[in-house]
């Protein structure tokens, strides 16, 4: 009965002790994940090389924020890189979009009220990254709204280009193969 006592004793001592082994484990990584979130919201920098997704989504944010969006997009792209899940995917590419949205509505619009060129390109490009946000997450309310936001402002604004009537007269050269 002793022996038996014993070896329960040493049976949940072994459990106890990888508990307390695991709660401060968890405990040390709480305090590196509550440094960051703290950084985060009092708008600091993120220190150190711990939370390199993190660090690098706050930065985009931030490039974004300070209406920086080339840059922005460039960073945003670089997380897509990093390789992560579906849910950051979609994030990311959510924001991706948001940057180019912004990024269009900040162009110029020609005299007769078409869009120019890159503000065309860049609607096209948030278009196609809000589509790919909510293929990767379809109950997503933001992106709903944000797209049909922005195929209201491209049907708005968006006129086919003038085509070129160049052409050069090739009236002497045969038609077909040989």
């Amino acid at each position: 009965m002793v022996k038996h006592i014993k070896r329960s004793n040493l049976i949940f001592g072994f459990f106890l002790a990888t508990g307390l082994i695991g709660l401060g484990c968890e405990g040390y990584l709480y305090q590196k994940i509550d440094a960051v979130n703290r950084a985060i919201l009092a708008d600091k920098q993120i220190v150190g090389d711990d939370f390199p997704y993190q660090k690098k989504f706050a930065a985009a944010f931030d490039q974004g924020a300070k209406s920086d969006y080339k840059h922005a997009i460039q960073t945003y792209g670089q997380l897509l890189e990093m390789s992560p899940t579906p849910v950051e995917q979609a994030k990311i590419q959510y924001n991706i979009a948001n940057s180019l949205f912004l990024s269009g509505l900040i162009r110029r619009i020609n005299d007769d009220g078409t869009l120019q060129d890159d503000a065309r390109y860049a609607y096209i490009q948030a278009k196609m990254a809000y589509e790919q946000s909510l293929r990767l997450a379809p109950m997503s309310p933001a992106t709903k709204f944000n797209l049909s936001l922005l195929q209201s402002v491209m049907a708005r604004n968006m006129k086919a280009a003038p085509k070129d009537q160049s052409t050069m007269e090739l009236s002497n050269l045969p038609i077909g193969l040989p």
